[in-house]
């Protein structure tokens, strides 16, 4: 992972579980004008984080004008994974069955914004050449491959924010059908710059009640909620036929054996208000998985803190739990530490459910002061907490209408 509270897995992970934000006040570029001045921003510099992201040590610098920060991102998590999972194929054959499937729901609007106003400015002598390739969303995956020699399937789903969800749940599925024994699967997302912070705030989504205290900003369920915080990162996994892993004695996080999707066919940007395309999803998840409803511990939900997707989310989920939703399940949004990293969340967030089967902990969900009208399940709120699990839920709801839940089994 490459996330607001740090650069690698265990510490995102430590932070989160402690209650910590990487949510803070934007330096990099002018906010004057914007009504949203706060970010979930990767930090770059031991003065923000002991474990920061050194861009130079992960992407030689000649490179680095070839390919957007969504890229960066990308291949720095990418290389984690696989150094984690010690998976480096040699052979013709593990390079051909490993494949790659990490994609972006914006990729590299900055890159499109620059060379747009070079043009306009300077003239079309002054576009790169490289501007193409560093912009293109599937080029995340392309450079994965490139550097690692994986020649598997390679693809990048384009799902708004449920990006990082359909990546894992449809390669899976690739290695379910025998396209592949090993898939690098995941998202990255970095649009925070002028141009990307206008263009959400102008839809009114972003918050911006809490500019002086960024860190109290993103607070889904709570009565208080104004928007999501946008934030930037990559989260990738490396999922692997499970006899396949096994037979290499591979260390195991976790099992994906539930994936649903659905449309609401209802709106360009706002949800079904009654959650029937996010309870559709799920359901269609937890058939998938060949599980009963009451057998979902915790659910990671998508829960981005804007005023009507929390509130449709909880209907959802009371309609597809029933009474066991208020009884037993537990439900929390890591997007109140981090922010949402738009197509890069689901892919994070499904690495923090893997986490949370590992040490049977939930994170917590932060500045639940005043749950809102409805909001009455267990958001296991402002603290971490134990609880013994066998199968966690990840949510992801993107613009358009598009939905997808993953379902994990404890390893």
């Amino acid at each position: 992972m490459v996330t607001p509270l740090a650069w690698g897995v265990e510490e995102s992970w430590r932070r989160l579980v402690a209650g910590e934000s990487g949510i803070r006040k934007i330096t990099q570029f002018d906010t004057s004008d914007l009504p949203s001045k706060i970010a979930g921003i990767v930090p770059t510099s031991p003065s923000e984080c002991s474990d920061f992201f050194d861009v130079d040590a992960h992407i030689d610098p000649s490179d680095q004008r070839k390919m957007d920060k969504f890229i960066m991102f990308a291949l720095a998590a990418a290389k984690q994974a696989l150094d984690d999972a010690d998976w480096h194929p040699t052979s013709d054959r593990d390079k051909e069955s490993t494949g790659v499937m990490v994609g972006a729901g914006i990729g590299g609007l900055p890159k499109i914004y620059d060379n747009s106003v070079a043009l306009f400015s300077e003239g079309a002598r002054r576009v790169s050449p490289f501007f193409i390739p560093s912009a293109l969303i599937n080029l995340a995956s392309g450079h994965i491959a490139i550097r690692h020699q994986l020649k598997g399937p390679n693809h990048a789903p384009v799902t708004a924010c449920a990006t990082g969800s359909h990546a894992i749940g449809d390669a899976a599925r690739l290695i379910m059908l025998g396209d592949a024994d090993v898939m690098v699967a995941g998202g990255s997302e970095s649009t925070i710059f002028r141009f990307g912070v206008a263009g959400f705030s102008a839809v009114r989504a972003l918050s911006t009640h809490f500019n002086d205290t960024p860190e109290r900003a993103s607070r889904p369920w709570d009565k208080n909620r104004d928007g999501f915080v946008i934030a930037e990162g990559a989260g990738i996994l490396i999922l692997e036929e499970y006899e396949h892993a096994k037979a290499r004695g591979a260390k195991i996080y976790a099992e994906v054996v539930g994936y649903g999707m659905s449309g609401d066919a209802y709106h360009m940007t706002a949800p079904e208000p009654n959650g029937d395309g996010a309870f559709r999803a799920m359901r269609a998840a937890i058939k998938n998985a060949g599980i009963q409803n009451e057998q979902i511990g915790y659910v990671n939900a998508h829960g981005t803190s804007t005023p009507p997707g929390d509130v449709v989310e909880v209907r959802a989920l009371k309609r597809l739990f029933g009474e066991y939703a208020q009884d037993g399940l537990s439900v929390s949004s890591t997007k109140s530490a981090i922010g949402h990293l738009l197509g890069g969340a689901g892919a994070v967030e499904g690495i923090f459910c893997a986490l949370a089967l590992r040490d049977q902990i939930m994170p917590p969900t932060l500045n639940l002061d005043e749950p809102d009208e409805g909001c009455d399940l267990d958001f296991v709120a402002k603290v971490a907490r134990k609880k013994e699990l066998e199968y966690t839920m990840s949510n992801s709801f993107g613009f358009g209408g598009t939905n997808a839940s993953v379902i994990f089994k404890r390893a």
